[in-house]
């Protein structure tokens, strides 16, 4: 709690105008120094604060930082003073009614490490702690045991209010349209989800949960925004972290953060390789009806699947301190991922007796190469006034994927065999410029305007070639051209204890999809602006309360407007559609937080409003050439979308070697609309039908992280969660549960740890799904994407101890960014 207590603290004194207290200018300005220093070894303590409270005017705060001597030097009004020495993770120190009329060196203050207080069975900042902000909730990632030896995919799936399903989509209070970030930038990568599993959880410094973003950020996604933050080295000279890694099934790797600094340049580089295989397996089950709902035919599907991959992601960068206000950055990361596919699907077919026609045996055997090459720069003025700031950002990066595929098709009725070979070419160029500007004014006031540019250009070539011969089917080049220029401004400020924000952002959208195969061309222009409000209220140090609004945008790309098919099944085909106009979301939220010494709750009511949503809509268009109906799965747009919910998250300490945290979400989802449409019968005869799409779902979701300390210093962590089912119109999900078990170990006097950690104990993680649209279809499925998985993880530092304070970059202690 006292951790909490400092952080808090920290938060305070960095949002406040320091140098600028409440009294009269004419009053005496005087010069105040000192130095800061750890108890323990008696070394400066950088980015430590130092606070002047006046004791006859409490308005009056007067703060400053420490420069990487320790040293502080602060201005203030003559006067007397409590004088308040905090940095995170040791105990305040305070002088009480100190006399300062002139300027005085007022010593050292040297603060004890708070956590030598415990019982030594208590490994220090252990804890994931979470910093409540007014417009997204920052969770600082510890050393979870979940995630050792894991990817970014798996921490995201340990953070509140966020799920990472079988398919490793991910979604955010139940929502699938999230905006991801890395360090704040798109993620560069044509596949989000494959990217993600190429990064090391280790290279995690914080992962910020973005509910209802502010005009600040990015229009995209109406479910939220989650930007995960990399590390940097904070630490003057040389250190760095090793991880090796092995597992069953196949799950080896290597990766290492390095880093060295000195005052005037910060060299950094992440290194990491792997190689993995995701076994998986889908079953479905259909039965196919006449117009009078009785049975036609049976057809039953079993897929086995084994992914096997080789990835590199490696990252070398530096911070470059020009001087102590001007900061220049410079990065290039360059991944490389390369794997094989091998699916084996066995159809069985049924007459509506279900007796036994035939089989087809289906083979794909698939060869994948991804590469990845990016730039960002960036500069950061930083200003005298604190938290006056100006940062300009440039990320320019260029994707390539390519994937082949043998697909053999037999079938038990017939001596042929189909022999097809598909062929996935992607290019994708994206380019991002990006300024922003923050300007603090007087009486807690605060001024912030920017200009966002992002240009993306995507060329998908697809070839399917059947025995030889082009299937002009499925051939087709889609060329996606999005350029979005915004720019935004926002204006905060607070009176005694409310702080608000408003803010608000202009994008102009200029898309083109361009169907080169088929000569379909589409142009879509227009803009909106999105209103952005924020309003907090502070009961006290431990209770706030919080009403927020924004409006969203989704914009849909990829598969989703490819109006050609995939090949992966012959008789279930997924097919986009290019006239797919974007979705606009009206956010609400509500929020509570209260804050007692061993429990902190945090709880949140929250309504979106959805115009034009888009839903996945399945029907049966004609047959093959064995008389088998085809179903086909596209998107459209519905005519609104209404979810409402509420959520908690709870962390309780009941003792200090035991920490629990859950998370609970319920929310209803209705949507509203028909969906009309025509299609060929098992007769070969085209037929008008439509899909009444109105539906009401309620559907909730839970997690339980229990933490315990066991005695030689062995934590076991324990993780369950369960997702309830859920269903639209004509499609319903059956709910999932699932647990995760890790244990660790310190060893190597604490310069090591090694952790074992057993994902999906019970091999329960699968999505289980039933179809039904009268007299077209009732299907059950079942997919698994990762089986269960046993790590076992090795982590070495070097001249990092495991228990190292992290301090605030340069550029992180000065962003003002809106916070009050």
């Amino acid at each position: 709690m006292k951790n909490i207590k400092s952080i808090f603290s920290l938060l305070l004194l960095l949002s406040i105008n320091f140098g600028f207290g409440q009294q009269p200018q004419e009053k005496k300005k005087i010069i105040i120094t000192g130095k800061i220093v750890d108890k323990l070894n008696n070394l400066p303590l950088e980015y430590a604060t130092i606070a002047f409270k006046n004791v006859t005017n409490p308005k009056a705060v007067f703060g400053g930082i420490t420069n990487n001597k320790g040293e502080f030097n602060v201005e203030i009004n003559a006067g007397i003073y409590n004088v308040i020495a905090e940095f995170i993770s040791f105990k305040p120190s305070e002088l009480k009614e100190q006399k300062l009329f002139q300027n005085t060196n007022i010593g050292t203050f040297v603060l004890d490490d708070e956590s030598t207080k415990l019982d030594e069975i208590v490994v220090r900042n252990e804890k994931t702690t979470v910093d409540i902000k007014l417009d997204k909730k920052v969770y600082n990632v510890g050393k979870d045991l979940m995630v050792k030896g894991g990817t970014v995919s798996d921490v995201l799936d340990n953070i509140p209010s966020v799920a990472v399903d079988v398919e490793g989509n991910i979604s955010l209070r139940g929502n699938e349209n999230v905006k991801v970030l890395i360090d704040g930038r798109p993620s560069n990568a044509i596949n989000v989800t494959e990217a993600l599993r190429l990064i090391p959880a280790d290279a995690i410094d914080k992962v910020e949960v973005i509910t209802n973003p502010s005009a600040r950020y990015d229009a995209e996604g109406g479910g939220g925004i989650l930007n995960i933050v990399l590390k940097k080295g904070k630490t003057n000279g040389l250190n760095g972290t090793l991880i090796a890694t092995t597992g069953i099934p196949d799950n080896h790797g290597l990766s290492g953060s390095i880093n060295y600094k000195t005052d005037n340049f910060n060299l950094f580089t992440t290194q990491g390789y792997n190689y993995r295989n995701n076994p998986g397996e889908a079953h479905f089950k259909s039965k196919y009806l006449n117009d009078d709902n009785s049975l036609s035919r049976y057809v039953t599907e079993d897929r086995e699947t084994n992914r096997y991959s080789k990835g590199y992601n490696g990252t070398f960068g530096f911070d470059w301190f020009l001087d102590k206000s001007l900061t220049w950055t410079n990065a290039v990361n360059y991944r490389r991922n390369s794997g094989n596919s091998d699916e084996d699907v066995l159809s069985n077919y049924f007459d509506a007796n279900y007796q036994y026609l035939y089989d087809r045996t289906r083979n794909s055997d698939g060869k994948s190469k991804t590469e990845n090459v990016e730039y960002t720069t960036n500069f950061t003025k930083n200003f005298k006034k604190q938290g006056h700031k100006l940062t300009i950002d440039g990320s320019f990066s260029l994707n390539n994927d390519k994937d082949d595929a043998l697909i053999t098709d037999i079938a038990s009725n017939s001596t042929i065999s189909n022999i097809d070979i598909t062929k996935v070419y992607q290019k994708q160029n994206r380019n991002l410029i990006q300024t922003d500007y923050i300007l603090p004014l007087e009486n807690d006031k605060q001024f912030e305007a920017g200009y966002r540019g992002s240009f993306l250009k995507n060329t998908n070539d697809y070839s399917v070639l059947n025995d030889g011969v082009i299937n002009i089917n499925f051939t087709n080049i889609l060329e996606y051209v999005e350029n979005v220029n915004a720019v935004y401004s926002q204006f905060g400020f607070k009176v005694n204890k409310l702080s608000m924000l408003y803010g608000l952002r202009f994008e102009d959208s200029d898309i083109e999809i361009n169907q080169l195969t088929s000569a379909i061309y589409k142009n879509k222009k227009y803009n909106n602006f999105f209103p952005s409000a924020f309003f907090t209220y502070e009961m006290n140090k431990e209770t706030n309360i919080s009403l927020n609004y924004s409006k969203r945008i989704n914009r849909p790309r990829g598969r989703e407007i490819n109006p050609f098919s995939n090949y992966s099944s012959s008789i279930n085909i997924f097919r986009g559609n290019p006239d797919l106009d974007p979705s606009l979301t009206d956010a609400f939220d509500l929020g509570f937080l209260k804050k007692w010494d061993k429990l902190t709750l945090s709880t949140s009511a929250y309504y979106n409003m959805t115009k034009d949503a888009s839903q996945m809509v399945r029907f049966v268009d004609g047959v093959d050439t064995n008389g088998t109906p085809i179903t086909i799965a596209t998107f459209i747009n519905i005519a609104n979308e209404y979810r409402t919910g509420f959520e908690f998250t709870l962390n309780y300490s009941p003792y200090k070697w035991w920490k629990l945290n859950s998370n609970f979400n319920l929310y209803s989802n209705k949507t509203e609309g028909v969906f009309n449409y025509t299609y060929r019968d098992l007769d070969n005869n085209i037929v008008n039908a439509s899909q009444n799409l109105n539906n009401t779902a309620f559907i909730w979701t839970s997690r339980l992280t229990s933490k315990i300390t066991l005695p030689q210093k062995i934590d076991w962590q324990t993780n369950i969660t369960y997702n309830g089912p859920q269903k639209n119109a004509v499609t319903q999900v059956k709910g999932i549960f699932a647990m995760n078990l890790g244990f660790s170990k310190d060893i190597f006097k604490d310069k090591a740890t090694v952790a074992l950690n057993v994902n999906d104990v019970f091999n329960s993680r699968k999505r289980r799904m039933t179809t039904y649209i009268p007299g077209d279809i009732d299907s059950e499925n079942e997919m698994q994407w990762r089986k269960r998985q046993l790590t076992l993880s090795l982590t070495y530092r070097f001249n990092k101890q495991k228990n190292e304070k992290e301090k605030p970059s340069r550029r992180d202690n000065e962003d003002g960014g809106g916070e009050f």
